[in-house]
């Protein structure tokens, strides 16, 4: 499917907080489900990170594989269907190749991201963290300044890879996208809805703030919902194709 045959809505700033509801929504038909979906899928990360240097790189290269499989879920779920733990698997059977390859660009991102971080805040910055800095004020400010522009610019650079992936993998296994179609497509889509993008943002990390008050114990709940809205998301954003066809018929009666 070429990009010019799908169709991308551009949406009200208010709807990425309906989003985040429509998630909830979608969450609160099989909550069990989902929960038991992020604990095992918490649980898989968990034993990769464990893995020295390679466990780092398979989580960047194979999250959105499972990624597609939540969103799969997802889809499942706000059909009336019955989610299942297998589906978080299920994208390893169908669409691995294109996928990974959506892992190695977010990964490319990261590293360069991080660079450009640290070579920005430099040595002063990462001494200042070491303590090696202690009671040298000026030199504390200077290297918190330094840090401070690292993590902005490093964001900056991160910022179109995250909104190239963000919504690859629903268009690669949803739509069945090549990889670099999807990537250009997503990162087309985000930047079209930069608005409620926003707004989204800032009521999920206001909402994660809360969450992790009591003892992170809120996220149990709250990071299915947020799952969930992403695909919400991708529906709002990307109608079904069927979802046009009368608005074509009409024009071609005309």
């Amino acid at each position: 499917m070429q990009t010019s045959e799908l169709q991308i809505n551009t949406v009200a700033a208010g709807r990425g907080w309906e989003w985040i509801v429509e998630g909830f929504r979608i969450f609160r038909k099989q909550p069990l489900t989902w929960i038991a979906l992020l604990v095992v899928m918490a649980v898989v990360w968990f034993a990769a990170v464990m893995l020295p240097v390679i466990g780092a790189l398979a989580v960047n290269l194979l999250s959105p594989v499972f990624f597609a499989g939540l969103m799969m879920a997802c889809r499942s779920t706000d059909e009336d269907d019955e989610p299942e733990i297998a589906q978080l698997f299920a994208a390893f059977k169908t669409h691995v190749n294109p996928l990974i390859t959506v892992g190695g660009v977010y990964l490319v991102g990261n590293i360069v991201a991080v660079a450009v971080m640290f070579g920005i805040a430099g040595g002063p910055a990462m001494e200042a963290l070491l303590g090696k800095s202690a009671g040298d004020i000026e030199a504390m400010r200077a290297a918190l300044r330094s840090l401070l522009t690292g993590v902005a610019i490093g964001m900056a650079v991160f910022l179109p890879v995250l909104m190239a992936v963000w919504f690859a993998p629903l268009l690669i296994v949803f739509r069945d996208m090549p990889p670099l179609v999807a990537m250009q497509t997503s990162l087309s889509a985000c930047w079209r809805n930069s608005l409620p993008f926003l707004v989204y943002g800032v009521f999920s990390f206001l909402l994660i703030v809360l969450a992790s008050i009591p003892l992170m114990l809120g996220l149990i709940l709250l990071l299915p919902v947020l799952v969930c809205s992403i695909y919400a998301s991708y529906k709002d954003i990307f109608p079904p194709a069927a979802a046009a066809a009368p608005e074509m018929a009409d024009n071609d009666l005309l």
